[in-house]
C-alpha cells in the first residue's frame, strides 16, 4: 500500500486519457446502436474488393465498412428496400454466380437508442444494487463505494479503450460491447470481493492491526491467485483476439481490456480507495 500515490497516478492518467478521447473522437456506432443494413456473403471463387464496391457504387449506395477476407464478404451499409436488394443480389451473381448469402440483417436506429437506454439503466441499477449489498455484507458502506467506483474506473476506462480503437482503427460499438461491458463489471467486483473478505477476516483475528497493515497482509495472501486466475482468461482472450474471425475480435479484445483493468483495479484502485475513506472518517 506504499505505492498508492503510484497507483492513484496510473489511474488518473488512465481515466484522463479515456475522457478525452470520448470527448474529442467519440464512438464508431455498429448497426446495433445507429442502425443499418448488415450483409456478408461468401463466393466459390477469388473476386477483387473493389468489384464489390463497385456494385454499390452504381447504385448509389454508401458502404460503411467492407471487409473481405478468404473468399468471405462482411459489408455494412444504410437499410435499403427489398427492390434494392434484389438488385444487390444479381449483381453479386454477375460477379460469382455461384456465391451464397451467410447473413442479411436490418436494423432501425430507433432500436439502437432503446439499446443505449437498457444499457445505461442495467449498468445504474447494477450499481446501485452492488453497493447495497457489498455495504450491507460488510457492514461497512466504504467497502460497497469503494468496489463501485472501481468497478466504474473500469467501465469508464474500456469505454475509452474503445473511443481510441475506433478512432485509430474502427472499432465499433455494438450489442456486444454492451455484453463485454456488463462482464467487466461482474469480474471487477468478483475480485474486489474476494480480497476485501480477506481483509475483514483478518480484522476480525488481528483487530488491534491498522487498516494499511490489514490490506498489505490481505492482498499478499490473494494476490497470487488472483493473477493466476486472470491469466487463464487472458491467455483464451488473447488467443481469440489473434485467431478470431473479425466479429468476435473486437468483442474478445473488449473482454481482454476489462480483465486486464478489473484485475488491476481490485488491488490498485479499490483497496486504496476504502484506506482513504477509513483515513476520511476517522
Amino acid at each position: 500500500m506504499k505505492f498508492r500515490p503510484i497507483f492513484y497516478l496510473i489511474s488518473f492518467l488512465l481515466l484522463a486519457i479515456s475522457i478525452f478521447s470520448i470527448a474529442k473522437w467519440g464512438f464508431v456506432l455498429g448497426i446495433d446502436f445507429a442502425g443499418g443494413t448488415v450483409w456478408e456473403v461468401k463466393f466459390s471463387k477469388d473476386v477483387e474488393k473493389s468489384q464489390i464496391e463497385e456494385i454499390f457504387s452504381i447504385n448509389n449506395l454508401k458502404i460503411n465498412s467492407l471487409n473481405y477476407k478468404d473468399k468471405s464478404a462482411l459489408i455494412k451499409f444504410q437499410n435499403i428496400s427489398q427492390d434494392q436488394k434484389l438488385i444487390l443480389s444479381s449483381k453479386m451473381q454477375e460477379i460469382d454466380n455461384q456465391y451464397s448469402e451467410s447473413r442479411f440483417e436490418t436494423l432501425g436506429p430507433s432500436l439502437g437508442k432503446e439499446l443505449i437506454q437498457k444499457t445505461v439503466v442495467a449498468i445504474i441499477l447494477s450499481t446501485l444494487a452492488l453497493l447495497l449489498f457489498i455495504g450491507t455484507r460488510f457492514k461497512d458502506y466504504t467497502f460497497g463505494l469503494a468496489a463501485v467506483l472501481a468497478m466504474l474506473h473500469d467501465s469508464v476506462i474500456l469505454v475509452g479503450a474503445f473511443s481510441l480503437l475506433g478512432h485509430f482503427f474502427g472499432a465499433e460499438l455494438d450489442a456486444l460491447f454492451v455484453t463485454a461491458i456488463l462482464t467487466t463489471l461482474s469480474s471487477s467486483v468478483h475480485d474486489t470481493v474476494v480480497t476485501f473478505d480477506r481483509i475483514r477476516e483478518l480484522k476480525r483475528k488481528n483487530f488491534r492491526l491498522d487498516w494499511v497493515s490489514l490490506a498489505n497482509q490481505a492482498v499478499s495472501e490473494v494476490i497470487v491467485r488472483s493473477i493466476n486466475n486472470s491469466m487463464t482468461i487472458i491467455f483464451m482472450l488473447t488467443a481469440l483476439v489473434v485467431l478470431g474471425g473479425e466479429t468476435t475480435k473486437w468483442f474478445a479484445l473488449a473482454l481482454l481490456i476489462g480483465v486486464i483493468s478489473g484485475t488491476y483495479s481490485s488491488t490498485g484502485v479499490a483497496i486504496p480507495l476504502v484506506l482513504f475513506f477509513k483515513k476520511l472518517k476517522k
